[in-house]
């Protein structure tokens, strides 16, 4: 048996990169996915078409809208019957900002406030909508587990990474916040990312190969990520878990509030 066999996840942005990885580790530890996409959506057509429609649903919808991520939350209950797991992976990085953001810094008042806007949407409002949007449910189970996908603290600080810097250091006080809100209820709030630069679809098709040759592969998340999701980790709240250090012998992590000085 599987080690999520029966669990039904909702992973927003699954279609391609860390998102990808994640649906792909879930589905061959035996769970139902819904996966979500705010633009391509032959890209999680794919895995419905490749695993069958009995065990992933494919929904287009942006997390930036309050409506739709209460849609996605209906009709994975309707399909599926609960909500067992919640990862809030889709996010806008900093290559809506410049596409050569890995070699050349964009000064914080030369970004399009446009821009700003639409990567702080998607990534600080978006999890707060698809969290409220399903906490209900999970508070009718009394049981739940929600992850967020971060980033690196150093990367949060990197000069000419706003705003999606700043955007990931809200998500992790969201995380903390949430995990002392639902702390008793059944339902865990924890932080999951994958310990460096990432090749996904935040990053440019311009970087240089010396940069692109260093990028970890979007897999080294599954095993953590399906740890957070599994009952083996029903006693974990408030965590954060980072892959490049994850391990089975030492799968806790560190406290998530540990990197604020808390």
């Amino acid at each position: 048996m599987g080690k999520l066999n029966g669990k039904v996840a909702i992973v927003t942005g699954g279609g391609r990169g860390i998102g990808r990885a994640i649906v792909e580790a879930y589905l061959e530890e035996g769970a139902y996915i819904t996966l979500t996409a705010a633009r391509e959506k032959a890209e999680i057509e794919d895995v419905v078409w490749e695993t069958g429609p009995e065990q992933a649903l494919a929904l287009m919808a942006d997390v930036t809208d309050p409506e739709e991520c209460e849609q996605v939350v209906a009709e994975t209950i309707k399909r599926f019957g609960e909500v067992n797991v919640l990862v809030n992976n889709a996010g806008r990085g900093m290559k809506y900002v410049s596409p050569d953001f890995l070699t050349k810094p964009t000064r914080f008042w030369e970004t399009d406030t446009k821009m700003w806007e639409m990567i702080v949407d998607t990534n600080v409002n978006g999890p707060f909508f698809m969290t409220r949007a399903v906490v209900p449910q999970m508070l009718e189970q009394g049981d739940g587990s929600i992850i967020n996908v971060s980033m690196n603290y150093e990367t949060m600080k990197r000069r000419g990474f706003s705003p999606y810097g700043p955007s990931k250091a809200a998500l992790e006080s969201e995380s903390i916040i949430w995990a002392q809100d639902l702390e008793g209820t059944g339902i865990r709030v924890n932080v999951v990312l994958p310990g460096g630069a990432t090749e996904t679809g935040m990053i440019s098709a311009g970087v240089p190969a010396k940069i692109r040759s260093r990028l970890l592969r979007p897999d080294i998340i599954g095993a953590p990520a399906v740890y957070l999701a599994s009952d083996d980790s029903r006693h974990l709240n408030g965590r954060r878990l980072v892959a490049t250090e994850w391990s089975p012998e030492n799968p806790e992590g560190h406290p998530a509030a540990e990197g604020l000085g808390v």
